[in-house]
């Protein structure tokens, strides 16, 4: 790993962590579309749009599914989508989340909506910790998948935000600090966003979800990614997956520096496509909107 990914990771990890001073939510589950179905469950909420075929959104840590609403207003007269937020992200009440672990009881949530909506077996996006979350669902309930595209997500974040050769027990120990963190300033959150997204209005958009999004549970949640590691159970994975990376080239990212990153990451996973998108940052999508669209359109075409 070079030195600028190193400053990278650096840069990505306070980033994340600066949303850990967000102040609380207001318990209302934020709706994009007029005439949308809402679905509101103990540890998420889903809004439901479009006629056709089922395709289900996982937004990151302290994300909106507004992160999808180009993605949404471009796909709905052909598909329906089930546009996922987390319970205390991006101005939704924490409901269940509010105390305890985050990351996988929402993952479980999402698998038993999946099951209840009959979506099974269900094509899934999922962008960061909402990959983290798909990938979740590829290893421990392949049976209620048809395919899954991860969109800059890993199988053991720690590697990215501490170092390559991290052991769980180290991860761990991070873990229990992120939970005790203190909040960031707004002007470091400001600033460590810059590392993940490239537009002046999108940057803007990212700080006020995490802005909107409650303290505790952004924090557990980090924590519970940090924690787990699916790098195990990788090559029993069944389920096809596309990964689409950044190349951190905006960052000064050398060329191929990220190819050898994320082949590296998921080097035992078999049924892996993976798919470079030059010039972007973190959230791909609204980084490179055209290619992300391309890609995905193959994707939901293959």
């Amino acid at each position: 790993m070079t030195r600028s990914t190193n400053a990278l990771a650096a840069l990505a990890g306070v980033a994340l962590l600066a949303f850990a001073g967000a102040a609380a939510a207001e318990p209302t589950p934020p709706r994009l579309f007029d005439h949308s179905q809402l679905i509101t469950g103990d540890r998420i909420s889903v809004e439901v749009i479009g006629k056709g075929p089922d395709l289900v959104f996982i937004p990151g840590l302290a994300s909106s599914r507004e992160v999808w609403r180009a993605t949404a207003e471009r796909l709905r007269t052909h598909y329906r989508l089930h546009l996922i937020q987390v319970a205390g992200f991006a101005g939704e009440g924490p409901r269940a989340n509010a105390t305890g672990p985050v990351l996988t009881p929402t993952a479980e949530a999402i698998d038993a909506y999946i099951v209840s909506a009959k979506l099974t077996p269900a094509t899934v996006i999922g962008h960061s910790m909402g990959g983290t979350i798909a990938l979740w669902l590829a290893e421990h309930h392949p049976e209620h998948l048809k395919k899954v595209m991860l969109v800059d997500a890993v199988p053991f974040v720690s590697q990215v935000f501490i170092s390559p050769d991290v052991t769980l027990d180290v991860a761990t120990k991070v873990a229990e600090h992120i939970r005790t963190a203190p909040p960031q300033p707004d002007a470091d959150q400001a600033k460590m966003i810059d590392a993940m997204v490239s537009g002046d209005k999108d940057r803007a958009m990212v700080v006020a979800w995490g802005h909107a999004s409650d303290a505790g549970v952004v924090k557990n949640a980090l924590a519970d990614d940090f924690e787990l590691d699916m790098r195990p159970g990788l090559a029993a994975i069944t389920t096809p997956i596309t990964l689409l990376y950044p190349d951190y080239a905006p960052l000064g990212v050398p060329a191929g520096a990220t190819d050898k990153r994320y082949g590296g990451f998921f080097a035992t996973a078999p049924n892996m496509k993976l798919e470079r998108v030059d010039h972007s940052l973190h959230f791909i999508m609204l980084d490179q909107p055209a290619a992300f669209a391309a890609d995905l359109d193959a994707f939901l075409a293959g």
